[in-house]
């Protein structure tokens, strides 16, 4: 999987969103309710309720990029330790995060492994 460098700057928002969110809204939810501009060069990461899905929203040089990643066990354990709407975290944070790992107990999600009946 494509994956973040540790120097970019990442925006974890804490309020779940709507995953039938596309860019547009996506790009509204980081103008109007993180207050930041889209078009930084930064990573924006939205999660659902049940925080078993992520999306995450960035500008490459001339247009907009989504990633999605839904667990099929689990949830994402979203840091409930940092303060604000809004979170700053290391693209190594962020990296241990979809990877299942706690950041406040750094624990990792059990890793998966089906096999294809066929």
């Amino acid at each position: 999987m494509i994956r973040p460098s540790a120097d970019l700057k990442v925006y974890l928002c804490r309020e779940p969103v709507d995953m039938r969110k596309q860019i547009d809204g996506l790009a509204l939810l980081v103008q109007e309710a993180m207050d930041l501009n889209p078009f930084d060069q930064a990573l924006f990461v939205f999660g659902n309720r049940q925080r078993d899905k992520v999306k995450l929203l960035f500008w490459e040089r001339n247009g907009f990029v989504v990633w999605y990643k839904r667990l099929e066990r689990e949830r994402f354990k979203w840091p409930t330790h940092l303060e604000g709407d809004t979170v700053t975290l290391t693209g190594q944070e962020l990296n241990w995060l979809l990877d299942g790992v706690n950041l406040k107990a750094m624990q990792p999600h059990k890793a998966l492994d089906f096999q294809q009946v066929g």
